[in-house]
């Protein structure tokens, strides 16, 4: 198991040294409706990267549990840094990995406030030549396979992600509150009036704190789902550790 924050120091230097790639969970801890933990979004996105823990050519990263949630933060126990403090944080992270010699990372986001915040980070780290580090969106890997599950715009602790939490930690997912989040929610992201949008927090458009159908959500959807993202975060790993690092750079003028 190439899980760094369990290796020593001494066992730590094989295991860099093997790694074409590195992986790096991020989240949040934020409301997510009555019915689901706190913890869904870094939950997620560490189960998905321990899925690359036996991979040889893989190194994993302790997850980073707090993101960009202010937009959240009228809800109980909703925990939030600035987009500057965690991009800043996520890009020395990464660079701290790089002096040991793996410069390739997959980001694995589980909260959609942190992607422009890693859009940002990855393209100051490669312009630096520091490392080539995509942001890698679970959910955005699965929507053929949603699309057959779930009817929904969805959005936030929605059928789709009360599915997987229900499937990864049943116990952090209280059954008999999904059809309050549902009577509370709003069926899709934001409000938009005349074309511009509105809503700016959360409680600005959803009583409940959720976003889509989350009484559709059951375990063994969620399984499919997570399988289905797995397969595409090793698909990208695998392209990524094939990858020469001199080939991850920017291009020069024409």
């Amino acid at each position: 198991m190439t899980l760094l924050a369990e290796r020593t120091t001494a066992t730590a230097a094989d295991a860099l040294a093997a790694a074409e790639v590195g992986v790096l969970p991020v989240g949040s801890t934020e409301q997510h409706g009555p019915a689901l933990a706190l913890g869904m979004d870094h939950l997620a996105a560490e189960a998905f990267a321990r899925s690359a823990a036996d991979r040889e050519d893989a190194v994993v990263l302790p997850t980073v549990p707090i993101g960009v949630s202010a937009h959240h933060r009228q809800f109980d126990g909703t925990l939030y840094v600035s987009p500057e403090t965690f991009e800043r944080y996520v890009t020395e992270t990464i660079a701290s990995l790089a002096e040991h010699g793996v410069r390739k990372v997959v980001v694995v986001n589980g909260h959609g406030g942190n992607t422009d915040a890693l859009r940002r980070g990855a393209r100051t780290l490669r312009d630096d030549r520091t490392a080539f580090a995509p942001p890698w969106n679970w959910w955005d890997s699965v929507g053929d396979v949603t699309d057959d599950l779930f009817d929904e715009e969805g959005g936030h602790a929605d059928a789709m992600e009360s599915s997987l939490l229900w499937y990864l930690h049943e116990t952090l997912v209280d059954e008999d509150e999904l059809a309050a989040a549902e009577e509370g929610a709003s069926d899709a992201w934001g409000e938009s009036v005349h074309g511009a949008a509105l809503g700016f927090d959360t409680i600005d458009f959803s009583e409940s704190g959720a976003v889509g159908r989350p009484t559709q959500a059951d375990p063994e959807k969620g399984e499919r789902v997570f399988e289905a993202a797995r397969d595409q975060l090793h698909a990208l790993l695998d392209w990524l550790a094939d990858r020469p690092i001199d080939d991850c750079w920017p291009r020069d003028h024409r």
